[in-house]
């Protein structure tokens, strides 16, 4: 495999489709299906998209643009990873997607504003657990980030049947991995 497989474009591509996917799946799903969890401090399938929303706050587009106006001088600020639970209090699933698609659209718009090439990708930020960190790297974590919690969402899910599904359980690795 390739060490340098990241093309913008092509992972735009991915972003572009998470919120819809989301949506497509999630939306008008009994709460069985959506409230599920894989037991304490886990997410459930409503707290990803409260999560997905969270980044696209303070997470994805603020860091890029940390990296291109400060370079390494001033590290991002730290991501609260659970900082989802107070802004997603007492709203919908739906009210939530909603959410979601229109922070996505604009996110999306904005990294094409910044106009970013190879020059670009190439600078570095400071990540305040890792250190020195590309914009490339960034922007290859969010498609990854945004593609590992589509697969969480399967596997939480999954796990709702794990007692139903009798002997079928060894070879349905879903329900065994983490």
């Amino acid at each position: 495999m390739n060490a340098m497989n990241f093309e913008l474009d092509q992972a735009t591509a991915v972003l572009a489709r998470t919120p819809a996917v989301l949506d497509v799946w999630l939306r008008d799903l009994p709460d069985g299906w959506t409230d599920c969890d894989e037991g304490p401090d886990t997410f459930r399938p409503f707290d990803v998209v409260g999560h997905l929303i969270h980044g696209e706050h303070t997470d994805w587009i603020p860091r890029l643009e940390r990296i291109l106006q400060d370079g390494e001088r001033r590290a991002f600020e730290p991501f609260d990873r659970l900082g989802q639970k107070e802004s997603s209090r007492g709203k919908t699933l739906d009210a939530l997607l909603d959410e979601f698609a229109r922070l996505r659209e604009v996110s999306l718009l904005r990294l094409r504003s910044l106009e970013i090439d190879e020059i670009k990708l190439a600078l570095r930020g400071r990540h305040p657990a890792f250190g020195p960190v590309t914009a490339r790297e960034l922007l290859a974590t969010w498609v990854v980030h945004d593609l590992g919690h589509i697969a969480q969402i399967a596997r939480v899910m999954s796990k709702r049947y794990s007692s139903d599904v009798g002997p079928w359980r060894a070879y349905l690795p879903v329900l065994t991995r983490k």
